[in-house]
């Protein structure tokens, strides 16, 4: 693959951290634990994975100030929207989280340790600042903003990520690739130029068109990418795409 990674490098922490996942997944089981949203699963599986890359843990305040103020992380890296785990202060004052604790993160749907988060920081958002600067207007008509305010919670969680295990899926898992996994198919098939299309509804006329005519202008070859999980009100679920 001639391009680098979002970043500079693709980071993929169920790689790093496979030599130590026995150990993780005991530990696991030690400590106390939160279940995540939907929301949360679907972030946390793209920093996993390394989707998300170069974000290897939840945001820092730091982090999240520098997201929103600038659409960069602090070194420089374009990032335009914050990704962050919110808690209820209430849930973390019971759990006795504080600055170096380590939490175990579960999966909603059927309780599996997915990773452990190191607890670096903990702080309060501005919402109306995040929905003004990042999404341009504090108007909760903008479905993100109307989530802002209504779902997430009141404490963000910074920290470092381990992997314990992989959110497990049954829908269309012959098809369902990773990063690593699709820059390795994408050598097997000596695919060097490559356009990608994301689409949260089924492609239009304009869109394959769009996508045709790149790939020819570079001669590229092309990856489609539907997204799948959570998408705004009213789109088409990735079953009937």
């Amino acid at each position: 693959m001639a391009n680098s990674p979002h970043g500079g490098i693709l980071k993929d922490l169920y790689v790093r951290d496979e030599p130590i996942q026995a150990s993780l997944q005991a530990e696991a089981e030690t400590l106390p634990y939160v279940t995540l949203t939907e929301r949360q699963l679907c972030d946390l599986e793209l920093i996993l994975n390394g989707g998300f890359s170069p974000l290897d843990g939840f945001l820092t305040q730091a982090e999240y100030t520098s997201v929103v103020e600038t659409l960069r992380l602090p070194d420089g890296t374009l990032w335009a929207i914050p990704i962050y785990l919110d808690i209820a202060r209430s849930e973390l004052d019971k759990l006795g989280v504080s600055t170096g604790s380590r939490l175990t993160l579960r999966d909603p749907r059927d309780d599996q340790p997915l990773a452990i988060i190191t607890v670096s920081d903990l702080y309060t958002p501005d919402f109306a600042n995040e929905a003004e600067k990042v999404y341009g207007a504090n108007d909760q008509a903008h479905p993100a903003v109307h989530y802002l305010f209504n779902n997430t919670r009141d404490t963000f969680v910074g920290g470092k990520l381990q992997a314990v295990n992989a959110p497990q899926h049954y829908d269309y898992v012959a098809i369902r690739r990773n990063p690593t996994e699709v820059r390795a198919l994408f050598k097997k098939l000596n695919w060097t130029r490559v356009v990608a299309f994301q689409t949260r509804n089924p492609m239009h006329r304009a869109h394959r068109e769009l996508t045709v005519r790149a790939a020819r202008m570079r001669h590229a070859n092309v990856l489609i990418q539907p997204v799948v999980g959570l998408t705004k009100p009213g789109d088409i679920d990735h079953f009937t795409r």
